[in-house]
């Protein structure tokens, strides 16, 4: 039986709750998932590129 992820909400939401969900799988795979429904997978990638996007982020504001 594979295990549930646990969903992170962004801390950057906006007013309307527009947001995105972060889920770290095991291994190395982190899930990005839509603000509306996040058993609906949008993205998958791994922890490092994950890492190295909000650093960019945080980087160019």
């Amino acid at each position: 039986m594979t295990a549930q992820p646990t969903w992170q909400k962004s801390s950057f939401c906006g007013e309307e709750d527009a947001c995105v969900y972060v889920s770290a799988a095991p291994g190395t795979l982190v899930r990005v998932a839509d603000h509306a429904d996040p058993a609906h997978l949008v993205l998958a990638t791994t922890q490092a590129a994950w890492t190295a996007f909000l650093q960019a982020v945080k980087e160019t504001g």
